[in-house]
């Protein structure tokens, strides 16, 4: 199984040891989250040259704040700092964030994302670009020497997923389970990717999972814990197309029996890596990652 870590810090010494960690255990890359704390590609950037042989992804940038010439520019930045270990996930954030932190309109995501696309890509490979949308404008090029890190698109409506797979490398996916995977997920990217005539696109799910004897108490926490992703109304709807009523009731939580068979669904449905999304207790998080590990493969 192709099982990643997801992690998050506050110090970038604190995210050394836990990706360092994740190394050591022999996961295939640790991605980390771009939210109201460290500053993911500059962190990234700093660890990628203490930690060797494992890759570095971020769940997700948010485009919004950053136009397209400046992302490609510290993403390539990163890449020739990582030796090109870099996977660049993206997305729109919500509209909460957007609109309600940011002051930034939010009326048309799919069509932001299609010119930010349209300008990002052809950046990350070296081009010239030349593109005036209706919602980002860009024109220029950067020159910078690196590999061109493959991108991956927060998509889970139909729309974002044919974007991602006319555009990028694949889609960065939370909290969706197995069922939609292999119903909506699957057949909406690979298509579009089909179409394009771009190689097929990886499919990137991430969940929470904890190993633990204690299922009731590491749902409640779950609940607690994740509460807000069945609020927001996009990760309420890959909830309801489980038919679940809440986060708690799709994380992966028991034994490791238990665990390989919820990834090994996730699997079978067409994800192609699972980022584990590790809570629980101290002795919980340290028993699961280990645990996982025996799963590698």
């Amino acid at each position: 199984m192709d099982i990643a870590i997801f992690g998050a810090a506050n110090t970038v010494d604190h995210l050394r040891d836990d990706i360092a960690d994740a190394a050591a255990h022999g996961f295939t890359s640790y991605w980390m989250p771009q939210i109201f704390s460290l500053d993911a590609l500059t962190a990234l950037a700093v660890v990628s040259r203490d930690v060797p042989n494992i890759r570095l992804g971020t769940a997700v940038v948010p485009t919004y704040p950053r136009h397209p010439m400046a992302l490609a520019q510290q993403a390539l930045t990163v890449s020739q700092v990582s030796g090109g270990r870099l996977d660049l996930g993206i997305g729109l954030s919500h509209k909460p964030v957007v609109e309600g932190m940011w002051g930034l309109p939010f009326d048309k995501p799919v069509g932001h994302m299609r010119d930010y696309l349209s300008i990002l890509m052809p950046l990350l490979r070296g081009e010239k670009v030349s593109h005036s949308g209706d919602s980002v404008i860009g024109r220029g090029q950067i020159d910078v020497p690196a590999e061109a890190p493959p991108v991956y698109v927060a998509a889970l409506g139909e729309q974002m997923l044919k974007l991602a797979g006319e555009f990028t490398n694949g889609t960065s996916l939370w909290m969706t389970g197995a069922t939609t995977i292999a119903e909506h997920t699957a057949p909406v990217i690979r298509a579009a990717a089909e179409a394009a005539g771009r190689p097929a696109p990886r499919i990137i799910a991430s969940l929470p999972i904890c190993l633990t004897d204690d299922v009731a108490a590491a749902r409640a926490r779950a609940a607690q814990e994740f509460i807000v992703y069945g609020q927001l109304p996009s990760y309420r709807a890959m909830l309801d197309r489980e038919r679940l009523g809440g986060p708690e009731d799709l994380a992966l939580i028991g034994d490791i029996d238990t665990i390989a068979a919820g990834l090994q669904r996730l699997f079978d449905a067409g994800a192609t890596t699972v980022v584990a999304n590790v809570f629980g207790g101290s002795g919980e998080r340290a028993e699961t990652r280990t645990a996982l590990a025996t799963l590698l493969d």
